[in-house]
């Protein structure tokens, strides 16, 4: 209406001005000078705000469990900081809602925060299932919570729609093809046992471990004896090695590597053979997912 009465305005004083009636004498327009801070910076068709309730969760996603405690802390955030990251969203004519694409927990922690809208990037044109599923995993591989059984169902569902093998997947999230691999063998674990690693009972590291036996009964004893903290995973290495008629082997020349804190603490890497940083770094990890397992189980150091 705004729009309209401005025309009829400037339609009304070009007909009085034609009949020599003057009302007010026009003001000359200006265009409008850029300041310092606006050169160079142009404004984003693909980017905006969008009604939260105007979005829904893909049903595909990897990551289908969130902490309800972590989303209350972002929520608290976004309403004191306001949100510092944008979503990226795609529009689905069949719904004619926007799906999530990356940043789900982003959108919960904002609908908690009692937000009305979300700052979002738009992905334009037609998106693959497959590229949808490679950015969610990618995104996801990156946060600390992802569930390894999560993780492990996505990284297989993106093998079947793209037909790769474990050494393409690796290349296209940029992993080592030893986590790929690793990953994998929790999916040919019985049910219960992938229950204890998804609980977080039962460390990934030993778990991996035992996928390397061949009987489920015996699978399954060994993964409750590491669950309850019976065996820790070194112990459950060794009764593994033993069980498939494998000698633990002993240390010889290789590397000996000891890295000291600050605090006075040495943890010493030893292997038989050579290794890189990179093998050195994925021992590491894995002594620390059995350190964290022992301090959420109340394991006391003997």
């Amino acid at each position: 209406m705004a729009s309209t009465r401005n025309a009829l305005e400037e339609v009304s004083l070009n007909v009085d001005e034609s009949m020599g009636q003057r009302r007010n004498a026009r003001k000359t327009q200006l265009s409008p000078v850029s300041s310092a801070k606006d050169i160079g910076r142009r404004p984003l068709r693909d980017y905006g705000k969008v009604e939260v309730n105007r979005i829904i969760a893909d049903p595909h996603q990897p990551r289908n469990e969130f902490d309800e405690g972590e989303i209350e802390r972002l929520a608290g955030s976004i309403r004191a900081h306001g949100q510092l990251h944008p979503i990226r969203v795609r529009w689905d004519e069949s719904i004619e809602k926007w799906v999530i694409v990356t940043g789900e927990q982003r959108w919960r922690a904002t609908v908690s925060a009692g937000l009305p809208a979300i700052d979002c990037y738009f992905v334009e044109g037609e998106v693959s299932e497959s590229e949808l599923r490679e950015q969610q995993l990618v995104e996801n591989l990156l946060r600390t919570d992802l569930k390894p059984m999560e993780e492990a169902r996505a990284i297989q569902s993106l093998m079947e729609l793209n037909d790769w093998n474990g050494k393409q997947v690796a290349q296209a999230l940029r992993v080592t093809t030893s986590r790929i691999s690793r990953s994998l063998a929790l999916l040919d674990l019985p049910p219960e046992i992938q229950q204890q690693v998804d609980a977080g009972t039962l460390p990934k590291s030993s778990a991996y471990e035992i996928s390397k036996l061949d009987n489920s009964e015996q699978q399954t004893k060994v993964a409750t004896q590491a669950a309850s903290g019976e065996l820790s995973h070194s112990q459950t290495v060794r009764q593994i090695k033993q069980r498939r008629g494998k000698k633990s082997a002993k240390p010889r020349s290789g590397i000996h590597q000891v890295f000291q804190s600050e605090r006075g603490l040495k943890v010493t890497v030893t292997a038989p053979t050579k290794v890189n940083y990179h093998e050195v770094e994925l021992a590491l990890t894995e002594a620390l997912e059995e350190v964290r397992h022992r301090i959420k189980n109340n394991i006391k150091i003997m």
